[in-house]
């Protein structure tokens, strides 16, 4: 990979199916090859509607949308609108979300993902925590400015280009965070019950059995359970 076009959308809400659009795209793109982040992009699209209570999240009002474009996938990947002409793959946090609203032409890497699995004693792994930490541990350095307003598309891909940028820098490839990205979240906790907050290795087998057996747990977590139970069988 060369080059990876990191997004983020703010939107209207959070399932298309039930009507959400993308309201903002920001881009920024990480050239691996030169080690550089360009600056971050951004533009608005039309949308129908703007909900209170998503507009005091990223501050959006149906009049900033009025007279652009809906989203389209292409402009995510046109050379006017973005810092480079070709890509290799494209980036969010919490990628799950922005594929929601379209389906990638290219290779896609969570950085929330992927970070779980490189640092999984970080303090949080939001996308602004993550910022923090790493730059307290002196291993990412972005422009303030650019990184605000917070919860706007355009700042909120540069800080994940930094994110990126420091877990290529641990010696990762983009071929392994691509296949993470097509694994469920490795938790390093267990996040429920009374196990909440512990290593999945002391969690008890009836637990994690019970886990297994629930109707309506969440698919990410019934794999962290099963994913510990064969690690016990193996002997691990």
């Amino acid at each position: 990979m060369t080059v990876i076009r990191v997004i983020d959308f703010e939107t209207t809400g959070t399932e298309p199916v039930e009507g959400a659009e993308v309201c903002e795209v920001g881009t920024c793109d990480l050239d691996l090859t030169a080690g550089t982040i360009h600056s971050p992009r951004s533009w608005m699209c039309g949308v129908s509607k703007m909900p209170p209570e998503v507009r005091a999240v990223h501050h959006i009002s149906l009049a900033d949308c009025e007279g652009w474009e809906p989203f389209q996938t292409a402009h995510l990947f046109d050379e006017k609108r973005n810092a480079s002409a070709n890509v290799d793959a494209v980036a969010a946090h919490n990628a799950e979300f922005e594929t929601k609203y379209f389906a990638s032409p290219v290779p896609v890497i969570c950085t929330y993902k992927v970070a779980l699995r490189v640092w999984p004693n970080a303090p949080s792994h939001s996308n602004g925590a993550l910022r923090y930490w790493l730059e307290d541990e002196g291993k990412i350095a972005p422009d303030h400015a650019l990184t605000q307003p917070a919860h706007r598309a355009g700042p909120d891909a540069y800080v994940t280009a930094h994110i990126l940028k420091a877990l290529f820098d641990t010696g990762l490839t983009g071929k392994e965070m691509v296949a993470w990205t097509k694994e469920p979240r490795l938790l390093p906790t267990c996040p429920i019950g009374k196990f909440r907050g512990q290593p999945w290795s002391e969690v008890e087998a009836g637990f994690l059995g019970w886990m297994l057996r629930q109707p309506t747990m969440e698919a990410d977590l019934k794999w962290n359970a099963e994913r510990e139970i064969e690690r016990r069988a193996k002997g691990g």
